[in-house]
């Protein structure tokens, strides 16, 4: 069952960090970002503005991250990549932390290294802190297929369709307990259908297109970003169907386009999915437990 707080430790959890949609700053929710505690080890998927203050409020020191998976590089999905690295270290990481996700995260990875070269060599010199650079082991993915796979989880990754950003991931954890499908920013896709067969629980995105009009509001370039919108993303009557479509037991509704819509409820927003899926429905909240 979902809840907000802590929750027992052991086997496998998903805290849904931030649950926006979009790089815009809202009052409601946070940017993107989830973490799965799989044997108390926290694997952190996508890296909204926000997200190492998200762990500590969800009781997750960041120093303990072991492995960083980018669906893909959208700033309100890589935003915080660094600071989360940056933070970990800062609160007392010593241990390696692996990293992945499409090209150029080894370039960004290094670049944002350079940007803090000041300070880090002045903590280093003063505190007694090891280098952060050697501690960031960056798996850059290309191809789909298993990107990790430990004694207690499997790791596999799809390409999804999200133009025009190439290569956009998927990710399928496999844990003991439990199997859990982070969708990234995707329309419905066959590969992502696939993917998640039989899953437990699916987050997905997803969009509510009739508020799209009062969420771009009078911006001169509305039309193209809604345009964008609905090339690229998946709409609330669609998420249902590809839930249905993967077998999955729960869907999880997140990455919320419009974010802030007080006419958009979560009523609605369920109401929305059932009509095409009839399993279980979670409307993402932040910091819900799962």
């Amino acid at each position: 069952m979902p809840r907000l707080g802590p929750m027992p430790s052991g086997g496998t959890r998903l805290i849904l960090l931030g649950t926006a949609g979009g790089p815009r700053p809202v009052v409601a929710r946070s940017a993107p970002a989830q973490v799965l505690l799989i044997d108390e080890v926290p694997y952190v998927v996508d890296c909204g503005e926000g997200v190492a203050h998200q762990l500590v409020r969800a009781g997750i020191p960041p120093r303990t991250v072991r492995h960083v998976l980018l669906t893909h590089h959208h700033s309100d999905h890589n935003l915080d990549y660094g600071n989360l690295l940056y933070l970990a270290w800062a609160t007392g990481l010593q241990t390696p932390v692996d990293t992945y996700g499409p090209p150029p995260l080894a370039a960004m990875t290094r670049q944002f290294l350079a940007l803090h070269d000041y300070d880090l060599r002045a903590r280093m010199a003063d505190e007694g802190r090891p280098p952060l650079g050697p501690l960031v082991q960056v798996h850059e993915l290309s191809q789909p297929g298993v990107v990790l796979e430990t004694a207690q989880v499997r790791v596999t990754a799809a390409l999804v369709h999200h133009p025009p950003v190439e290569p956009a991931f998927a990710f399928r954890f496999d844990a003991p307990d439990r199997s859990i499908v982070i969708s990234g920013d995707t329309t419905p896709t066959p590969s992502l259908i696939a993917l998640a067969q039989g899953a437990d629980v699916l987050v997905h995105e997803v969009m509510y297109a009739p508020a799209i009009p009062r969420l771009l509001g009078l911006s001169p370039n509305a039309a193209r970003l809604r345009e964008h919108l609905l090339a690229s993303h998946t709409t609330l009557e669609q998420v249902g169907q590809v839930a249905t479509a993967a077998g999955v037991r729960t869907l999880v509704l997140s990455h919320f386009v419009p974010s802030d819509d007080p006419q958009v409820t979560d009523d609605l927003w369920r109401t929305g999915a059932q009509q095409h899926f009839a399993g279980e429905i979670i409307v993402g909240r932040d910091l819900l437990v799962i």
